[in-house]
């Protein structure tokens, strides 16, 4: 059999089994089953990117059978690999792989573990398909199958309020994304006359130029279809406007939120953007589109990065941040650095995502960062962890050595094709991408300081010895000191902690060895994927194949840029660095006078710039209000009254008549009777 019909479908196989029949076949079948199924496409994955990177492979379609006929259009379920699909395989399958080996161990006692283990399954192999697609009827299957899985897997813990609030929130702001990607589908056909991907590609550059009439006027054809297609992938990779799913999600399983921030949901909006390059290409105003929502988005996120106390939602942000810097590199026209981003940020995100579950576990799902502190004595496989994938989002790396870490190699090289680009809004993204950077090492080595480092706060915490004497129905579910416990002081770094017993009868413990494998193993990719792989993301357009728009002078500039833009990545992250280590070391009355200072800078950042209460303003509110009127004056005030309620009153009314005509006495029927027969002559003669 083709092994990509294996990568492909064996996820989905595992996924029905298991999710089907978990019960008869219990947790451990369950979990040995999907995890294995991941493995093995994980295996079959590499060779496959291997194969690409040695320049021994061609892209490929295989069919898997004939999906649709409809008139003019007709259209195959077919698998297509090439340099792309490849890269994708391996982010995938890898990460899924170890994240169903790491809930082995975080989801030991959930009583629902089989129901969990094949929504993660359902989720890869819904992102394969995506990935995989070879039209974009496909495509918008698996891109929709994301979104269906990310709703289950954000609310699995369905007895919390809270989560199934987080799924329904997903599920609502990707239908605004997707309503713009079916639009741009559906425009495409129109345009094009087929959703072959292949096709449309071939002939996107012959339309640059063209027009359309939409909405009542014309417009440029391929900048319409374009926007319109971003549109879906803001909603899915989380840009501005879009992106208050995001922070939400982080109410699933902290397995679930590094499947998606790192390998599935949010990549799919970049993976589809650098799928269609050449279209994006043949829309010069689109690209611009792209670039500056990717550099809005990646500064916005960054700064709420800053003030986060909830150690996932940190994370969760960065990624918000680091999905702006793909962006915009696509945006510039540098789709092969963004798909470098891509590839090096799964294995860091995931490593760090995964490292702050075992942080989680170890304090008993504590979430809070002001209730951590002097933990890497206490978990220290966790501790370096964390500390290599803090090195790998931070950028840390020096050019001239030609060393550094996965993320000195990608994001250093977006900011370069950044100032390199003649693009119009280019300069606009390499100084907010330059900034973000800034915050980035700052709220990540805020994070390490907080957790790791300065004196252990759970020693005395009261939410964490109410934690181990009463223990939690659902992990994640307790975090009493979120910044949005009314009342409660945000502005200290640390909380004033309660007077116990002095040791508070807890100590921090590591995580199993089936969470600690992961961690190694995703370590090895946050040191080492920059270094191995970027000559073939960034310097060998061979490697491309013609699977992506490939700017060979724009790659080409982007190493003759100055020395110091070169090493611009590097100077913020050590003052990033030396601002967390003093505000959170050195001098930890820093951030409460800071945040005194700023006032309302500090609570417009902290409320995340207000987006949650401006959408519950201008459409949630009103949505509400116009879902009531229908429901009290139109449904109940109108249908209801004049309709089965009505119609019941009459027969009503109706019936008390009648039972009043039907006395039982004879002269009374007989009276009716001469009264009837009266009117009916009357009728008959006039």
């Amino acid at each position: 059999m083709n092994s990509i019909l294996i990568i492909v479908f064996a996820p989905l196989l595992a996924a029905i089994i298991a999710g089907l029949g978990g019960r008869l076949m219990g947790h451990t079948a369950a979990k040995v089953l999907t995890t294995g199924a991941l493995f093995l496409a994980c295996g079959l994955s590499w060779p496959i990117f291997l194969s690409f990177i040695g320049g021994d492979a061609q892209a490929s379609v295989t069919p898997v059978l004939t999906w649709v006929q409809s008139g003019d259009m007709s259209f195959d379920w077919a698998l297509r690999v090439d340099t792309l699909t490849a890269i994708m395989l391996v982010v995938i399958t890898t990460v899924s792989a170890l994240v169903h080996l790491y809930s082995w161990g975080y989801m030991e006692e959930d009583p629902d573990q089989s129901r969990f283990f094949a929504y993660l399954s359902l989720f890869t192999f819904a992102m394969l398909m995506l990935v995989t697609a070879n039209n974009l009827v496909q495509m918008f299957f698996g891109w929709e199958g994301v979104g269906l899985a990310s709703y289950l897997l954000i609310g699995f813990w369905y007895k919390k309020p809270s989560a199934n609030a987080a799924a329904i929130k997903a599920f609502v702001v990707n239908r605004v994304g997707d309503l713009g990607f079916m639009l741009g589908i559906f425009g495409t056909f129109l345009v094009f006359q087929t959703t072959s991907i292949p096709e449309i590609l071939a002939a996107a550059s012959a339309m640059q130029g063209s027009t359309i009439t939409f909405m009542g006027a014309r417009w440029d054809t391929m900048t319409i279809i374009c926007l319109l297609l971003f549109v879906g992938a803001m909603g899915k990779s989380a840009q501005l406007g879009l992106h208050t799913w995001l922070p939400d999600a982080m109410e699933g399983p902290t397995p679930v939120s590094a499947l998606i921030h790192a390998a599935t949901m949010v990549t799919a909006g970049v993976f589809m953007v650098c799928r269609l390059s050449p279209m994006f290409e043949a829309a010069p105003d689109a690209l611009a589109v792209v670039t500056v929502v990717g550099a809005a988005t990646c500064f916005f996120a960054a700064t709420i990065g800053t003030t986060q106390w909830d150690i996932k939602r940190v994370i969760a942000y960065s990624t918000c941040s680091q999905l702006g810097y793909m962006f915009f590199a696509a945006g510039v026209g540098a789709y092969g650095a963004a798909m470098f981003h891509l590839f090096t940020h799964a294995f860091f995100k995931a490593l760090l995502f995964l490292g702050a579950g075992s942080v989680i576990h170890a304090m008993h799902h504590e979430q809070d960062m002001r209730y951590y502190g002097g933990l890497r004595k206490q978990i220290p496989v966790t501790f370096w962890a964390m500390m290599f994938g803090t090195l790998a989002i931070t950028g840390v790396g020096v050019y001239h050595l030609g060393a550094g870490f996965a993320g000195f190699w990608s994001k250093d090289a977006i900011l370069e094709v950044a100032y390199a680009s003649a693009g119009e809004y280019s300069s606009l993204a390499f100084w907010l991408g330059t900034i973000a950077a800034l915050l980035t090492s700052f709220y990540s080595w805020r994070l390490m300081f907080l957790t790791f480092w300065g004196k252990p706060r759970w020693i005395e915490s009261e939410h964490i010895q109410h934690a181990v004497h009463h223990g939690h129905d659902e992990p994640d579910e307790a975090n009493p000191a979120s910044q949005e416990d009314a009342g409660h002081d945000v502005t200290h770094a640390v909380p004033d902690p309660k007077h116990g017993d002095g040791t508070g009868g807890y100590h921090p413990h590591e995580s199993p060895i089936a969470m600690l494998i992961p961690l190694l193993v995703l370590s090895i990719g946050a040191i080492f994927a920059g270094q191995v792989f970027h000559d073939a993301f960034l310097d060998q357009p061979g490697f491309w194949n013609g699977s992506i728009a490939y700017n060979e002078h724009l790659m080409h500039a982007m190493h003759e840029v100055p020395t110091l833009v070169k090493y611009a990545a590097l100077i913020v992250m050590v003052l990033g660095f030396v601002g967390a280590w003093y505000a959170y070391i050195r001098n930890t009355s820093v951030p409460r006078q800071t945040a005194e200072q700023l006032g309302p800078v500090y609570r417009f950042v902290l409320n995340k710039w207000y987006f949650d209460e401006l959408y519950n303003f201008i459409f949630v509110k009103p949505a509400f209000w116009l879902g009531r009127i229908f429901w009290k004056k139109g449904d109940e005030g109108t249908i209801d009254r004049f309709g089965p309620n009505g119609v019941a009153w009459v027969v009503s009314q109706g019936s008390g008549f009648a039972k009043k005509v039907q006395s039982g006495y004879l002269t009374s029927y007989a009276l009716i009777m001469l009264l009837g027969l009266v009117a009916a002559i009357t009728w008959v003669l006039f």
